[in-house]
């Protein structure tokens, strides 16, 4: 690798750390930097699951104020529920050819975009039918929790997207404390995800060492940017980002 692509996939990390503590579409700048150095689809992956740790690490740093708003029990839950499905996400990255859910992708990216820019009235529905708000875990939400996990492990990109509108439609937080929550979230999806590829998968380890130097820095600055963006127009920037994201896949 060249002077000139390592900074390049430096350059990728800081991008991606940022998107991975905003809007959560993360993968989607390091993942194709990493394809366009000519290395193999399954190893990039792998490589920028790992690449991206020390990016959502320092993101959930930034979010720690947010974070210590989330009662203890709804944190342990969420945080678990993902992790434990990103177990499920590794092994199938491992075990089923490349694309195969990735095909799925962009629909479930769209899918959960609509999801996040119609969760207020969706919401506002739901509390004036049951006459009470979401203060634990539903069923419903532990499922596409987990569900979005397996999502995360296995490919990723838009998992953010994916988390914001499970955690938004099923929990009552404020935007703010549920992107610090989707953070978090990845932060375990990834870690799980990580120590499997660092034991069984192919590794291009400069590049993930390359993108963890930049999405360190993004993570970190990323909490910070994301905090401060009123509840609209975060909401409509997830949106914006996760059907850019979409329409690059499904080209």
């Amino acid at each position: 690798m060249t002077g000139p692509e390592q900074l390049a996939v430096i350059a990728a990390g800081l991008g991606a750390g940022m998107l991975t503590s905003t809007v959560g579409v993360a993968s989607l700048i390091s993942f194709p930097a990493l394809i366009a150095l000519g290395i193999p689809p399954v190893v990039a992956n792998a490589s920028n699951t790992i690449g991206l740790l020390p990016g959502a690490l320092s993101g959930s740093f930034g979010y720690r104020r947010e974070l210590r708003e989330i009662s203890r029990p709804i944190t342990i839950a969420v945080v678990l529920t993902c992790a434990i499905g990103a177990i499920g996400g590794a092994a199938l990255l491992l075990a089923l050819p490349a694309g195969v859910f990735a095909a799925a992708a962009p629909w479930l990216i769209l899918f959960t975009c609509l999801i996040v820019g119609v969760q207020p009235w969706i919401s506002r529905r739901l509390r004036a039918r049951n006459g009470q708000s979401h203060e634990t875990m539903t069923p419903a939400t532990t499922f596409f929790t987990a569900l979005t996990g397996v999502y995360g492990g296995y490919f990723g990109a838009g998992a953010g997207v994916m988390m914001m509108a499970v955690l938004g439609l099923g929990l009552d937080l404020e935007l703010r404390i549920v992107n610090a929550l989707k953070t978090l979230a990845l932060l375990a999806a990834n870690l799980v995800a990580s120590v499997i590829f660092l034991f069984i998968a192919d590794l291009d380890l400069t590049a993930a060492a390359l993108l963890a130097v930049g999405s360190v820095v993004g993570g970190y600055v990323g909490s910070h940017i994301g905090r401060r963006l009123p509840s609209g127009l975060l909401r409509a920037l997830i949106v914006i980002a996760g059907v850019v994201a979409a329409v690059l896949m499904l080209r």
